[in-house]
């Protein structure tokens, strides 16, 4: 019989520890990604200018570059200032805003890239995506994934909680997104890659059930390595779909909606997936998420970020806007907002302290 086999885009290097940073030079060295040590280092002006002043002398032979913000025009001129300069490969030194533009900037170039992440907001530490803003508000760019992760758990723990805690929103909500894929699968016979819909599920289930806190080193390598999977489990489907669902349509509908009043991406899709679960009928796994986030520090309700809710049924029933040719538990019911109102006033009620 023929041996069957698929490659899976993965990173060869995954480094989740205390103290990865100090390491960083002789690992890019050892996996050949750079061996001259020619790296051009893409850091913001906040965190990312701090671990410059400890690594630069490691890295004698990196250019360095500040990250202005998190837009396309920002990754563009990141690719343009990086052209002629014979690297071997970009790191992308700092938060998400960095990371997704270090990726683009990458692709745009022809280089592999490192994430070398100073917090745990999203999972896109190891996705297939850039999320950039743009001239008509936020857009996902396909890039490929990074080829070497190290989160330093040290400075992890230097960052603001509430960075953990929107990692916490991200990874749980995994849960939610494949169920509404699988959803889809049964209704419309949408094709579920069991392996990435299995390897999301997985990560968000770890972070679920972990009993340690945002400060425990155990919790934090379980949530790291949940978001690493969850960009592989998005490059293995070749889409975002095992990563989102009703809940980021939601959180998507939030951030136009109210472009100034969002809250974190994590807290919005952590408040979305669990108040999918409920419109799904598991009421069940709707008490245990939201019970979770809620043990973590995060919202559960819209009023804890500020939406009233009128606010939140306005953004419900817009969400399925956000991400067209998506089927989800929103599209599948198609609520009115009359409806809507009733489901969330039941949610409330069911998650309540």
């Amino acid at each position: 019989m023929p041996l069957l086999t698929r490659l899976i885009p993965s990173p060869v290097v995954v480094d989740i520890r205390a103290g990865a940073l100090d390491d960083l030079t002789s690992v890019l060295a050892d996996q050949r990604i750079s061996q001259s040590g020619r790296l051009a280092v893409a850091v913001s002006g906040g965190s990312g200018a701090r671990l410059r002043e400890r690594l630069a002398p490691a890295l004698p032979g990196a250019e360095w570059f500040e990250v202005g913000g998190g837009t396309i025009d920002d990754a563009v001129r990141l690719a343009d200032a990086m052209k002629g300069g014979r690297y071997d490969a970009v790191v992308g030194l700092g938060g998400g805003k960095v990371i997704d533009c270090a990726k683009y900037s990458a692709a745009r170039v022809g280089l592999p890239m490192v994430a070398v992440a100073t917090n745990l907001s999203h999972d896109g530490i190891c996705s297939p995506v850039s999320i950039l803003d743009n001239d008509a508000g936020r857009g996902s760019y396909g890039v490929p994934t990074p080829i070497a992760i190290l989160v330093d758990l040290a400075v992890i723990r230097q960052a603001p909680i509430r960075f953990v805690r929107s990692g916490i929103g991200d990874a749980v909500s995994n849960i939610s997104a494949v169920a509404d894929w699988e959803l889809a699968h049964r209704v419309n016979g949408e094709k579920v890659d069991g392996l990435a819909a299995a390897m999301a599920r997985q990560a968000g289930e770890a972070v679920l059930r972990h009993p340690g806190g945002c400060g425990d080193d155990g919790f934090l390598t379980v949530l790291t390595e949940g978001l690493v999977l969850s960009g592989i489990a998005m490059s293995i489907a070749g889409h975002t779909r095992p990563s989102s669902g009703a809940c980021h349509e939601i959180s998507h509908a939030l951030d136009l909606l109210y472009p100034r009043r969002a809250a974190s991406h994590g807290e919005q899709v952590g408040l979305g997936a669990a108040f999918a679960m409920h419109l799904r009928g598991d009421h069940e796994g709707s008490r245990l998420m939201a019970g979770v986030l809620r043990r973590h520090g995060l919202p559960v309700l819209a009023e804890e970020i500020g939406f009233d809710e009128d606010e939140f049924v306005r953004a419900v029933e817009f969400a399925p806007q956000t991400r067209p040719g998506r089927y989800t538990i929103l599209e599948h019911l198609e609520l009115s907002p009359a409806r809507i109102r009733e489901a969330y006033a039941d949610y409330a009620a069911s998650v309540g302290d």
